[in-house]
């Protein structure tokens, strides 16, 4: 078993096991738990009661929070006539198949996240044993393939992330950093609640939300009441 430091135990004993606590109430002890020098990154977990080998309960997309996740997303945008549209919309690398070969010659992945016009797909397909293991592949069903590539970057720049439940029915995902202030994530937090329920197959009977955990890296879980 798993032996914690001293400061995860502090910050532990902060934290009782057994209480739900409000979004408003748990983003107040995100900042006192957190354990790290540097600038945590806040999470949300989620545990659904979905499954999904079941195409039907497959819950996967695409969302913007309103203040970003603190990160500075690198964007890669693959187009044959928008490079400009791409350049201006914030993009930090835009261009066609030249760039596609960089990265199968050069073995190129500075980046994080590409996104596409779907003129360059066929081109895309052909590398897509490379991108795919590493989930870079654009996809439309996660916004990241669509004509209009300013709108894409955008997005992905201003602080669009992708949520996706793993086979077992958890969702993890990055809302913040803890220098970010309360009532910031306390919005992002809640839009991504929003957004999990939102998208809630028809299917699923009984309770959807399992489990809905808040935490910073490192630090220990918050457990956030299903009333919310």
């Amino acid at each position: 078993m798993k032996k914690h430091g001293k400061k995860y135990q502090a910050a532990a004993l902060l934290v009782e096991k057994t209480k739900e606590y409000s979004i408003k109430e748990a983003c107040e002890l995100l900042k006192k738990t957190s354990t790290t020098k540097f600038d945590s990154s806040v999470g949300v977990s989620f545990h659904l009661n979905v499954d999904t080998r079941k195409a039907d309960q497959q819950i996967r997309g695409t969302v913007v929070l309103p203040h970003g996740n603190g990160k500075d997303v690198r964007v890669l945008a693959l187009t044959h006539t928008k490079v400009d549209d791409a350049l201006k919309a914030g993009a930090n690398y835009a261009g066609g198949k030249e760039l596609l070969d960089k990265i199968v010659n050069e073995k190129w992945f500075d980046f994080d996240v590409i996104c596409a016009t779907p003129d360059m797909m066929g081109e895309i397909g052909k590398v897509g044993k490379i991108l795919g293991p590493k989930g870079l592949m654009p996809n439309p069903k996660t916004g990241t393939v669509g004509p209009d590539i300013a709108k894409m970057v955008s997005e992905l720049k201003a602080g669009k992330v992708e949520y996706r439940a793993d086979k077992s029915g958890n969702v993890n995902i990055s809302v913040g950093k803890v220098s970010f202030d309360e009532n910031k994530l306390e919005e992002n937090i809640k839009t991504i609640i929003s957004q999990i329920l939102k998208v809630r197959p028809q299917t699923v009977k009984g309770q959807y939300i399992l489990n809905l955990v808040v935490h910073t890296t490192m630090g220990p879980g918050i457990k956030v009441s299903h009333s919310e």
